[in-house]
């Protein structure tokens, strides 16, 4: 497959799933089959497991072994599937993706390092280089990390010299960076979206999509968003927007697996619990939550 052909599969709206936990912070077996059945229907392009949203930071590699292949087995071919990946090392990265052996992976979505030391570009690139050449599967950049956040130059030149690299999620809210990416990036570069209030500000841009919590939370508003900007009817556009910017403006960041599972839940999904010590979902986010989301929905 050409990475024009890997383009065009991975345009659109991408949730990053959310984990099953119960009370005691344990994997539900099975329980992701519900919640990917239900974003497919919905419209999703792709099913991304172990982003943010789906707290993969707190997965050990048995946890990262049985939530991935559960996963892939309950998305059974019908979209692509992206594996995410959010690791402290290059090693960690291929160690984990050499687990995966017999899945069909789409790509990779790949946290730059993020613990307390920040390697520099040559070494960045590096990173990325390696796990490319070490998996042979494309690769997209999750920029989403504050203290090591990759600038505009530095995301061209790992898709430039990296060729498996083939796009970004950018999790800023810097429209300007936006506008660079899309304006510099090659043809076949994805560049999506990863910031939930400035979903239609950047799809009008030009963004390819996004992966981000709204998708997860509401995939068929967000579904009729994209398709509406495509369509060039911005006035429907504008109007999916700011009730998705209402709902978005009830989670609180620091417990937001909780309240995508909440909004989830009040669709008909299973209620799964964030892991400890993520708090969960209050009853004051909860009044605010049902409203915003009845409004969106109709």
């Amino acid at each position: 497959m050409t990475q024009t052909d890997l383009r065009q599969r991975l345009t659109g709206v991408l949730p990053p799933i959310t984990m099953p936990f119960d009370r005691n912070g344990a994997l539900v077996k099975g329980g992701l089959r519900g919640q990917i059945d239900f974003i497919i229907q919905q419209g999703a392009r792709a099913v991304v497991a172990g982003g943010s949203t789906g707290e993969g930071h707190t997965l050990n590699e048995a946890e990262f072994d049985q939530a991935m292949r559960e996963s892939y087995e309950a998305t059974a071919g019908r979209v692509p599937f992206v594996a995410g990946l959010i690791v402290q090392s290059t090693k960690d990265a291929i160690d984990r993706v050499k687990r995966l052996q017999g899945m069909n992976i789409a790509a990779l979505q790949v946290t730059p390092v993020h613990y307390l030391f920040k390697p520099d570009a040559d070494a960045t690139v590096q990173h990325f280089r390696e796990i490319y050449e070490a998996t042979q599967v494309p690769i997209l950049i999750y920029n989403v990390i504050p203290w090591n956040y990759l600038g505009v130059d530095l995301m061209l030149r790992i898709m430039d010299e990296v060729p498996g690299v083939i796009g970004m999620k950018q999790s800023g809210g810097d429209l300007k960076s936006v506008s660079d990416l899309i304006l510099r990036a090659k043809p076949h570069n994805l560049v999506l979206s990863g910031v939930d209030a400035l979903l239609y500000p950047g799809f009008a841009l030009g963004m390819h999509g996004a992966i981000s919590a709204l998708t997860t939370a509401v995939p068929g508003a967000v579904v009729r968003l994209y398709k509406a900007v495509q369509a060039n009817d911005h006035a429907t556009a504008r109007e999916i927007h700011f009730k998705l910017n209402a709902l978005w403006n009830t989670f609180n960041h620091d417990n937001l697996p909780a309240c995508v599972k909440y909004v989830q839940h009040l669709q008909g999904l299973e209620m799964y619990e964030p892991r400890r010590p993520m708090m969960r979902v209050t009853e004051d986010q909860k009044r605010a939550i049902k409203p915003a989301l009845q409004s969106l929905l109709g």
